[in-house]
């Protein structure tokens, strides 16, 4: 399928125009549809009934056992115990947990909260309260094309993310360019490229090479063509490779050398599953690259939620995006009253 691809060290630009493959592979996490089927279909879930659903276990982990406490008679420093025991098994966190039960006690007095079940609708609007500053859209400003750089360790769905991302700004009628930087990862590569086949998306990519010299050209093609947005993969690290961080530094250096008001946003994608691991990644890749905004994956899986309040206390980024499945349509923009309305299901 991947042929086309050139000889090692030669830049290729793939416009790929084929819309009628009839899947996306595997390994991408996408699912695909009819090339026929309507976008608004009447049996589709809502996006909050999929948010829901993806955080199913972040509330069995958290509700379940919350919704026990607060059917005890009384509130209580057992109860209280309790509670602080059942944040920490949720990543929320020492620092997050301890603001949340500080705010709960001095609201219960000021309040004179004396019902288990009013103290967890408290809880649930003091932990609105603390995500809400993470709600920030990523807002595309006048700047053509607008350089989106994407980082992220190997595994945590950066190259589906940025997928979806591009779906994501085409439906709001942005054209979109990839640049294919994780040279390093075959699979990412072929990823986007058959990405851009199903949507006839422009993919920059070569072999293997330098991942900067990728991206430079990706941006100087999206300046040739007119084209919106450039999302700009580049190749998983771990925080602790600090040699390897230093060549995403580099990436960053060479957009900045292609358009000096650029990146015009650094996303890091987390993925939830590894709890407070989230906090160390954002702390070195945003010493090494200036993280903006953060794209947090695998919600759906054994992911406890509670990470982003660990986020929001110890490392506080705009959370652009979030996922919670592997649909096409399952990465949306952070809404911190719905997110808590999964997670507690308090209608709001």
């Amino acid at each position: 399928m991947f042929g086309f691809l050139k000889k090692k060290d030669e830049t290729e630009k793939v416009d790929a125009v084929s819309e009628n493959a009839d899947a996306f592979p595997l390994a991408s996490g996408f699912v695909s549809a009819p090339a026929d089927a309507p976008s608004g279909e009447s049996n589709k879930p809502s996006w909050r009934d999929r948010l829901k659903a993806g955080l199913a276990k972040t509330r069995t982990t958290l509700n379940t056992p919350v919704s026990e406490l607060f059917t005890r008679a009384k509130i209580d420093d057992e109860l209280l115990e309790d509670l602080e025991s059942i944040l920490l098994m949720a990543d929320c966190g020492v620092d997050a947990t301890q603001w949340l039960l500080a705010e709960l006690k001095a609201r219960v007095k000021r309040d004179r909260i004396e019902s288990p079940t009013a103290l967890r609708a408290t809880l649930a609007e003091l932990l609105t309260t603390m995500l809400q500053p993470l709600e920030e859209p990523l807002l595309i400003t006048e700047h053509k094309p607008f350089i989106i750089m994407i980082a992220g360790v190997n595994g945590a769905g950066k190259t589906t993310s940025i997928g979806k991302l591009a779906k994501y700004f085409q439906s709001q009628g942005k054209s979109v360019l990839l640049a294919a930087g994780d040279t390093f990862r075959a699979a990412a590569r072929e990823q986007l490229t058959a990405w851009g086949e199903r949507n006839n998306v422009t993919v920059i990519a070569q072999e293997s090479g330098d991942p900067a010299a990728v991206v430079f050209d990706a941006i100087s093609a999206a300046r040739a063509r007119n084209i919106d947005i450039v999302l700009a993969d580049t190749a998983g690290r771990l925080p602790t490779q600090l040699n390897l961080m230093e060549e995403i530094a580099k990436v960053r250096r060479v957009i900045q050398k292609a358009d000096p008001s650029g990146p015009h946003e650094v996303l890091l994608v987390l993925d939830a599953n590894i709890g407070q691991n989230a906090i160390q990644q954002v702390k070195a890749f945003d010493k090494s690259i200036n993280v903006t905004g953060l794209v947090v994956t695998k919600l759906d899986g054994t992911a406890k939620g509670g990470v982003l309040a660990a986020i929001a206390r110890q490392c506080p980024k705009p959370v652009r995006f979030i996922g919670v499945g592997e649909g096409i349509d399952d990465l949306q923009p952070f809404r911190a009253v719905e997110y808590v309305d999964a997670i507690f299901e308090t209608g709001q």
